[in-house]
């Protein structure tokens, strides 16, 4: 049986962590990623700099009349399908860089698969784009308004783009040699590009879902009856977030089975919140 190394940190018992993982290291948070992209962007329409609703091509370079809005790229309801075209093979993203990305933004009316506003589906494009919008609203690099925004008000430094190798923890091949990991620091960055260790990551659960320091949780949460949260999930890796008001959970594994790390951390929450409670 192979043993996944994992991490769930929790408010309900003390933190479980296993065959060789490590909080304090540096994992892929994969899509977690997004809940602080769209943070970024509420925090730009408190100060005033850009509006919710404002059309995407005041920012980018897309097609007048889309009907897509920052808004709706953040309620995944912008009628984008999930990839960018082309994703594939064992780097899916590696090509996906700035000039693919201004290609992408230029057709995406030919890209809508249904009228925006009018259904959900999750898109990782959809925060790609949204990510370059905020980048191109403020002429700011995405790294410097997420510690602007987000990291620095909440006090939290280990979440980076690109960790020094020696802190990071990744996936092993058989004999132990080292997994490449996704390359995400690309246009797919702000969709779910980022590394932070799980204490970190469990801190900004607590800080924006528990404490909510940064105002009201930002439109990117999934929302199941009283419980808020988010998963995210790379070829290595897989993180499920979570906070309801009776408590709240990060489980991080070395493997990019997410459906298994989001069962473990939903089973968790079941042994310690009431049934029917609220």
């Amino acid at each position: 049986m192979i043993r996944v190394p994992t991490c769930i940190l929790s408010s309900f018992q003390t933190p479980q962590i296993s065959h060789g993982h490590d909080a304090d290291l540096f994992v892929q948070i994969g899509s977690l990623t997004k809940p602080l992209t769209a943070t970024v962007l509420t925090a730009l329409a408190d100060d005033g700099i850009l509006s919710l609703d404002d059309p995407l091509e005041r920012f980018l370079p897309a097609p007048n009349g889309t009907g897509i809005t920052l808004r709706r790229l953040a309620q995944h309801t912008s009628g984008l399908p999930r990839l960018p075209p082309g994703i594939s093979g064992p780097d899916p993203y590696v090509a996906f860089d700035s000039d693919a990305l201004d290609s992408v933004v230029q057709h995406l009316d030919t890209l809508v698969t249904t009228p925006p506003g009018t259904a959900e589906e999750y898109s990782n494009l959809g925060y790609a784009v949204l990510g370059a919008a905020l980048v191109a609203a403020t002429r700011t690099p995405y790294e410097e308004l997420l510690h602007r925004h987000v990291l620095d008000p909440l006090g939290i430094a280990d979440v980076a783009v690109d960790p020094p190798s020696g802190t990071r923890l990744g996936r092993r091949r058989l004999f132990g040699r080292p997994h490449r990991p996704w390359t995400m620091d690309g246009a797919i960055l702000p969709a779910g590009g980022l590394w932070a260790t799980p204490r970190a990551g469990a801190r900004l659960l607590t800080g924006l879902l528990v404490e909510r320091s940064l105002g009201e949780p930002a439109p990117a949460w999934q929302k199941a009856g009283s419980l808020l949260w988010h998963n995210g999930a790379t070829g290595d890796a897989s993180v499920f977030a979570g906070a309801s008001p009776q408590g709240w959970i990060l489980v991080h594994r070395l493997s990019g089975r997410g459906a298994v790390t989001d069962r473990m951390a939903l089973d968790t929450l079941r042994r310690f919140i009431r049934p029917g409670a609220s």
